[in-house]
């Protein structure tokens, strides 16, 4: 995979947190509304979508991954969903709240996030985007292995 994939140069880019619950619920709702744009639903770790998913399928991730974050991510604030324009998105990633590692703040090598809604078909990111090599290597310090 290439790591200068438009994708992945989108996945990338500048993004704005999602902090307070009502601005998500306004996000969802602006999906929901757009019917001039196309949504790929993209659960990171799964095969990446060929087509991008019909209105019905947007609707129904749209309720249940809302639902999801509500149960799991028990805060008086979102924080954990991040479009790359709030007021058009193109390009949203939704990090699982069993899996936050470091997302916000910086971090050269933050976790990957759970879903991603993007109008732009996706690429495999756990392919294009290894863990380094220390990472990947460090557990064979602990089995003796070279």
């Amino acid at each position: 995979m290439n790591p200068t994939d438009p994708f992945v140069t989108a996945f990338r880019g500048k993004f704005s947190g999602i902090l307070r619950w009502p601005q998500l619920d306004a996000l969802w709702q602006m999906l929901r509304q757009q019917i001039d744009k196309q949504w790929f639903i993209y659960a990171v770790g799964e095969t990446p979508p060929d087509l991008p998913a019909s209105r019905e399928q947007l609707d129904v991730f749209l309720t249940e991954v809302h639902k999801l974050l509500h149960e799991e991510h028990n805060e008086d604030y979102c924080g954990i969903v991040y479009a790359d324009d709030c007021d058009d998105p193109t390009f949203i990633k939704i990090f699982d709240p069993n899996n936050l590692g470091v997302v916000c703040g910086f971090s050269d090598n933050p976790p990957l996030p759970g879903w991603i809604l993007s109008t732009r078909q996706p690429i495999d990111l756990e392919a294009a985007l290894p863990p380094p090599g220390n990472r990947r290597r460090w557990w064979k310090k602990w089995v003796g292995a070279n």
